[in-house]
């Protein structure tokens, strides 16, 4: 059992650690490449203004639409932290799940512990590479309900990269506490030491590897979180 104090807000990354990862990977990544052709072709004037982004993102003032589309699946295939990709993937998502297409994941002991720190009243945000808007189709989308509520921010890559401790002190600055009263809980452990820098507590997840020489909780069973 790992043990927090001094605990006010909890901030959580989703792949890997409320969720996971071959969800992501292996449904939701997937699913957007298959329809993000279709969808911008369909939508081009709604979406006028991200694919601007993207031209404006690979250094043009404008791009055809079937560039738009090939440098949008190229940013997936690179995996890229994009916010215009991020922006449209979400948007692709959330006709997924409103047409009952996709339904995410959430381990069940992660259900179970943000429910019961939400009662306690400890204040809880999600922090991920993803949209804030596909954060919230996620939670919102469960086997277990609409989880949304649960959560007072969302925070994604327009906050600034996960891998920088100033996107934690920005966080910490937003949520208006201590670097010290949030705890940061993460299955990355680059994130978890920019987040340390940046002085918040931490918490590692290690699912199913094993780091070695490192503190870690298997499951949110294992996280003792005080006030």
């Amino acid at each position: 059992m790992i043990e927090v104090r001094g605990v006010r807000a909890i901030l959580t990354d989703i792949e890997g650690t409320t969720s996971s990862l071959a969800f992501v990977k292996d449904v939701l990544f997937p699913y957007a490449r298959d329809a993000l052709p279709a969808y911008v072709r369909a939508h081009e004037l709604e979406l006028k203004s991200v694919i601007g982004d993207i031209a404006a993102t690979v250094g043009k003032s404008h791009l055809t639409t079937q560039e738009t589309i090939d440098t949008l699946l190229q940013w997936m295939d690179e995996d890229r932290k994009v916010t215009p990709l991020k922006t449209l993937q979400g948007i692709v998502w959330k006709s997924g799940y409103e047409s009952g297409a996709l339904q995410s994941h959430v381990y069940e002991d992660a259900v179970h512990a943000l429910r019961q720190w939400h009662a306690g009243g400890l204040e809880i945000s999600i922090y991920s590479s993803g949209s804030s808007a596909a954060q919230k189709l996620l939670f919102s989308h469960t086997p277990y309900g609409d989880l949304s509520p649960l959560f007072s921010h969302y925070f994604d890559t327009t906050t600034g990269p996960k891998l920088e401790s100033r996107s934690y002190e920005k966080i910490a600055e937003l949520l208006r506490l201590p670097a010290g009263s949030v705890v940061f809980l993460s299955d990355h452990a680059g994130e978890i030491q920019a987040a340390a820098a940046a002085g918040l507590q931490t918490v590692l997840l290690a699912r199913e590897q094993t780091v070695a020489g490192t503190e870690f909780a298997r499951s949110f069973a294992e996280i003792d979180l005080q006030g």
